[in-house]
């Protein structure tokens, strides 16, 4: 494979498991509600860790999303944002 051609390599899909979602969001928010429904459900069904953060505890994120939460991340960078798809959470995560 080292002599093939880089145009017909692939690069190694990663597995759901070595993937990480994480869900931007604040309390009291219905849509942060609703996104961590379907992330849970679809980190459950492909064995993906995630993790929540919320946006009034980070400078950083507040600053960066505040107009967006919820807001999904794929092993960090932006997957969506306000509503969350099952089915392109899935694929995203699996494709």
């Amino acid at each position: 494979m080292a002599d093939m051609s880089p145009l017909f390599r692939r690069a190694a899909a990663k597995s759901p498991q070595d993937r990480l979602v994480t869900l931007i969001g604040k309390p009291d928010c219905h849509l942060c509600d609703d996104a961590q429904i379907v992330v849970e459900r679809v980190c459950a069904e492909l064995g993906v860790p995630w993790e929540v953060k919320d946006i009034n505890q980070d400078p950083q994120l507040h600053d960066q999303y505040w107009e967006q939460i919820p807001v999904v991340l794929v092993d960090g960078a932006q997957h969506t944002f306000w509503r969350v798809n099952e089915d392109r959470l899935r694929k995203a995560l699996t494709g």
